[in-house]
Parts: C-alpha cells; sequence; structure tokens
C-alpha cells in the first residue's frame, strides 16, 4: 500500500508527523485531496480542517489551521500554518467567544485596517467552530 509522509507544523510546535494514505485540507481555490505521488505542488491554504487518514490504523486525525502554505511533493506533503491545534484541543467557548469578539470588533474598527484584521479574526474563528464541529462528526 502506498502511502505519504505529512508534516503539519506551525511557528510554535510540530502537530503532526507521520504516514498517511490520504489528506484532504482547504485550499484557496476549494478543498485539496492529496494521496501518496500526487503532483508537485504549492499553494496558500485557507483557516479549516485539515483531515489526515493515518497509515498505521486507518483512523482519522484531525487538525484546524488558521492559513498558511501547503508544500506536496510526491513522498511528502507538508502544511506550514499560521496557526495549527489538534482537534481533540480545540475549545468551542473560547472559539465562540473569539467569535464574537471579533464581531464586535468588525462594527466598532475606526479605519479599514482594523476593519480587514478583525474581518480576518472573524472568518478564522468562524472557521474554527465549522471544524470543531467536523471533529465532533467523526
Amino acid at each position: 500500500m502506498a502511502t505519504i509522509h505529512v508534516d503539519v507544523v506551525s511557528a510554535e510546535a510540530s502537530i503532526f508527523s507521520g504516514e498517511a494514505k490520504f489528506v484532504a485540507l482547504p485550499g484557496e481555490e476549494g478543498e485539496l485531496g492529496i494521496l501518496p505521488r500526487h503532483t508537485p505542488l504549492i499553494t496558500r491554504i485557507k483557516p479549516g480542517a485539515v483531515r489526515i487518514e493515518r497509515a498505521d490504523n486507518g483512523e482519522e486525525e484531525f487538525v484546524f489551521v488558521a492559513g498558511g502554505i501547503l508544500e506536496v511533493q510526491p513522498g511528502i506533503v507538508t502544511v506550514l500554518a499560521d496557526t495549527a491545534i489538534r482537534g481533540h484541543d480545540l475549545d468551542e467557548a473560547k472559539a465562540t467567544e473569539a467569535k464574537r469578539l471579533a464581531e464586535q470588533a468588525m462594527k466598532n474598527a475606526k479605519s479599514d485596517i482594523d476593519l480587514a484584521a478583525a474581518t480576518s479574526e472573524f472568518a478564522a474563528m468562524a472557521a474554527q467552530l465549522a471544524a470543531i464541529q467536523k471533529f465532533r462528526k467523526k
């Protein structure tokens, strides 16, 4: 059985490193599915859930990423995330509060820069809440 090595890293830590059968993640232009021997590719990724089907036990691993870069080589997938959180470490209450605060910041923005920052935070928290829902369904 062919596998692909997957590394998911953020500025803070290595979140996942191991062999996988399949990886799915939110690309800038839509959902990407990566299998072993995939064509080389570099692209930006949007906030959302990275789903990794592990080769060792077939279980799915979920990681939330708040954007970043994806590099695919025939034998390795590297996700360089702005922020990455393991699925089981996601906190729905914190994400809901952060989304509420971002929404409030959008309403009170005094400049285009403030509005852009608040909008970006709001989108990331909405994606994190969607990832939490996906993680709970598994």
